[in-house]
């Protein structure tokens, strides 16, 4: 009965609707911030979805991985809300496959996966995100082994400030001691745009005492960003950011008999780059980046020397990239020095050298007709070299409709965590190889107007997969390299603009939004062990929103997603938030699972049932 009225969504759906912004219209000139060959959305041939600052603005989130919810084939597996920590996946990968950016520099942590969207970076300071799905070794090296996800800071135009607080509660309440379930959170950012320079800061702090008992949570985020602009030919850009996240990690990691474990992870990143133009054909863009992480957590926070983990990591990296204009094609070029240090009082002192070198060319044989192809090769200390090609391709057939096609490679390396940890329950294994992977798709485009959609299919084969697993149900977790895995998926994207097919007036705007993906994993492992991570894929995912704007003034959005796990129950969420425009001020009221479904995305943590916010914004300029 459920897939029965699941395709009867989709139908209606694909008659009716989704979400066709004016955003949209403007992602075909939205630059896809790749290390070399940057083009415009449209010009992509690949599989890549966009979130802008205009959609992410009247989303019921506070954080990054919320954001991401609502994105087709990520699956963010939330620990908790309000950014405390989440496990990120690209169609059916587990969460170490998956490569984080930002503004194009790596931010994933070689200790653990777990700690990779621990972000320093406030909503508000977002431009867009970009996400590629498929292994994207060619492009980011590697790592990238299921997809990649590259968050773009804004870079102002204009001097301003912006401000914004906002509270909320479940109106439940903690058994242990009678308290009221609350979290409230502010946002702060100013700008300073001059014609050679332009410098933002932004902070963030987020606060609560959780949804259920020892979840509570505090965070601060610290972001800044310039750019020197020295001359027609060269500038430089600089960013750097703090977050501290402290919460209480009840049944994060081995429920029940963590109930009253308690976690905090720093990460501190920043990075400096340059662009020389040295002509008309060729851009040199050197470039050195360095992330920190701290992992702070305690089994039983009333009695910390019971079991007391720290790990600390250090990653600097050096790059060089360019391009070279070669008539109707472009070549980019470059190398990548990146040194990955742990110092853990369970994992040990560890790190790793890893060599990367790039090579891609793309030809735009005429309007219509373009492809491109590349390799990367990598040399880490611990694996010796290894090659990555990658080729695609795009051809519009009529003027609003495109095909595309893709193949290409990736890998995954073990993190320190997989290699050495040592634990009661769980123990690492430092014999591990490196994941590898090969994929296909291809699909067919329908550009935004009206009506706009996408229709993809794509292959992936991951051999050498790592997974936790164990032979009998009181053995300890160990990750080994026992299977492989075929995924195949399908996904399907509509969006319509129904305030011009209903000829609304200028006053009135309203959009239609849905996604669906179908994924169909097959596992074949070598031996009869129970798996931890390789069965808790998505296997649908439909995702559906409604926006309006009324008057300029009022602003509504609402949005659903039906999610549905191989080995788990489905369920269906409900968000919303409304807004409204008084001059400077922006006024929003947020209700998210407006259904109170009771429903879990990891293991045995239950997450939070209805949850009411209200929170006002502020932005100013400093001139006219």
């Amino acid at each position: 009965m459920k897939k029965i009225l699941l395709l009867g969504v989709i139908c209606l759906l694909a008659k009716s609707s989704a979400f066709a912004q004016k955003a949209n219209t403007d992602l075909d000139s939205v630059i896809i911030h790749e290390n070399r060959l940057q083009a415009a959305y449209g010009r992509q041939n690949r599989n890549i979805q966009v979130l802008d600052a205009k959609q992410i603005a009247v989303l019921p989130v506070k954080s990054v991985n919320e954001l991401l919810t609502y994105v087709a084939g990520v699956d963010m597996r939330q620990r908790g809300p309000w950014g405390s920590q989440s496990d990120v996946s690209i169609d059916g990968s587990s969460f170490d496959e998956v490569l984080v950016l930002v503004n194009g520099i790596k931010v994933s942590d070689p200790q653990t996966g777990h700690n990779m969207m621990n972000l320093p970076i406030p909503v508000s300071s977002i431009d867009h995100i970009e996400i590629l799905r498929g292994p994207a070794a060619r492009t980011y090296g590697v790592n990238a082994l299921a997809g990649a996800i590259n968050i773009v800071t804004k870079n102002p135009q204009k001097s301003e400030v912006s401000a914004q607080i906002y509270a909320g509660s479940s109106f439940q309440k903690d058994t242990s001691n009678g308290d009221t379930y609350y979290g409230w959170g502010a946002q702060a950012a100013a700008t300073l745009a001059g014609k050679d320079q332009s410098h933002t800061f932004s902070f963030a702090h987020d606060q609560g005492n959780g949804y259920r008992y020892n979840t509570a949570f505090d965070a601060y985020r610290l972001f800044y960003q310039n750019h020197f602009r020295l001359s027609d030919k060269s500038s430089i850009e600089a960013m750097g950011g703090y977050v501290s996240n402290s919460y209480g990690a009840n049944g994060f990691y081995s429920a029940p008999a963590d109930k009253e474990s308690k976690e905090t992870v720093q990460t501190a990143i920043a990075g400096i780059g340059y662009t020389l133009q040295l002509n008309k054909r060729i851009k040199i863009m050197p470039r050195l980046s360095y992330r920190y992480a701290k992992d702070d957590y305690i089994f039983i926070r009333q009695n910390p020397d019971y079991y007391h983990n720290i790990h600390e990591t250090n990653v600097v990296t050096g790059e060089i990239q360019s391009t070279i204009q070669i008539g109707k094609g472009i070549m980019g070029a470059g190398v990548e020095l990146r040194n990955e240090g742990i110092n853990s009082n369970n994992l040990g002192k560890h790190d790793r050298n890893n060599l990367g070198i790039y090579a891609e060319y793309k030809y735009h044989f005429n309007d219509k007709l373009n492809a491109s192809a590349g390799l990367y090769g990598n040399y880490n200390s611990d694996y010796d070299w290894q090659i990555f090609p990658g080729a695609d391709v795009g051809y519009y057939i009529l003027p609003k409709w495109k095909l595309f096609a893709a193949a290409t490679t990736g890998q995954r390396l073990p993190t320190y965590t997989d290699l050495y940890y040592k634990g009661p329950t769980n123990i690492g294994n430092d014999q591990l190889k490196p994941e590898l992977a090969s994929y296909a798709e291809g699909g067919v485009q329908y550009k935004p107007g009206l009506i706009s959609g996408q229709l993809s299919y794509f292959y992936r084969h991951v051999s050498d997969f790592i997974d936790w697993v164990k032979a009998t149900e009181n053995d300890p977790w160990q990750p080994q390299n026992f299977q492989s895995i075929n995924t195949q998926g399908v996904t399907l994207s509509l969006q319509y603009e129904l305030s011009r097919h209903l000829h609304l007036s200028d006053k009135a705007q309203l959009q239609l939004q849905a996604s669906y993906t179908y994924l169909d994993p097959s596992v074949k492992a070598s031996d009869e062990l129970i798996s931890k991570y390789a069965v808790e894929a998505l296997r649908h995912q439909l995702i559906f929103g409604v926006h309006g704007l009324f008057f300029h003034k009022l602003e509504i959005n609402f949005k659903g997603r039906y999610l549905q796990r191989i080995s788990a129950n489905d369920y269906t969420l409900l968000d919303t938030r409304i807004c409204y425009q008084l001059k400077q001020f922006n006024i929003y009221a947020d209700v998210n699972n407006l259904l109170n479904t009771q429903y879990k995305e990891i293991g045995s943590i239950p997450m939070p049932g209805r949850w009411f916010s209200l929170g006002v914004k502020f932005s100013g300029l400093f001139d006219k």
